[in-house]
């Protein structure tokens, strides 16, 4: 029987995959193990919307550094074609693309993580993925071709899920700028009476299983 192909799901590891890129061949997600890294994919190199997209990661590289994450672009063009494009930016934009893109030609990768959506076209749609330090996968976003993406959102979704991770909490809608509770974050949910019980008396809540913290 044909094995079934199936798209990884969140709290999975990444598969792995040897890819040819901008910088040299690597590993995922292995070269960056101890990191957490952003893998996104966009429909073709020399196109209006994916150079916008490019400056504005580029414009907050930095950024992702501070929360220790890097950034790996993919399309399926040919990686000749992604240097001379990376050379058309720094060259008429001034901006420079310091991150690696993968050249996905034979479609590995798009395949393998559904970034190929035939009702959209021939090329990857804008997806994605947010992989952590141990290679798991924590965040999958897909966006139509004709759609650019909001960086700071996915600044936003790294520095969310590094501190559900060190605080064992969770995190609200519009964090940190919730209309609610601004940029406190949220307790887990009492899982026994007694611990209900004690909640309203330990942090700020608007019932037992709604309460609420300041993080450092």
């Amino acid at each position: 029987m044909e094995e079934v192909k199936r798209l990884p799901l969140l709290g999975e590891k990444l598969p792995e995959f040897t890819v040819k890129t901008t910088h040299g061949v690597k590993k995922l997600p292995d070269d960056y193990k101890g990191k957490w890294f952003i893998l996104f994919s966009h429909p073709a190199d020399f196109t209006p919307v994916c150079t916008t997209e490019f400056v504005a990661f580029a414009k907050r590289y930095e950024q992702f550094k501070k929360l220790n994450t890097e950034l790996i672009g993919l399309s399926i063009d040919q990686v000749f074609s992604h240097i001379k494009w990376v050379e058309w930016i720094e060259n008429t934009l001034k901006v420079q693309i310091p991150f690696p893109i993968i050249a996905d030609d034979r479609g590995t990768v798009a395949e393998a993580l559904g970034m190929l959506h035939p009702n959209k076209g021939t090329n990857t749609v804008r997806a994605v993925f947010v992989v952590d330090d141990k290679g798991i996968l924590r965040t999958m976003l897909y966006y139509p071709q004709e759609l650019g993406r909001n960086m700071d959102e996915i600044l936003r979704i790294v520095e969310a899920l590094q501190v559900v991770d060190k605080e064992g909490v969770a995190i609200p809608a519009n964090w940190p700028n919730n209309e609610l509770i601004k940029d406190e974050v949220i307790i887990p949910p009492a899982s026994d009476v007694e611990t209900a019980s004690k909640r309203m008396k330990e942090y700020t809540c608007y019932d037992w299983w709604f309460c609420h913290k300041k993080i450092k």
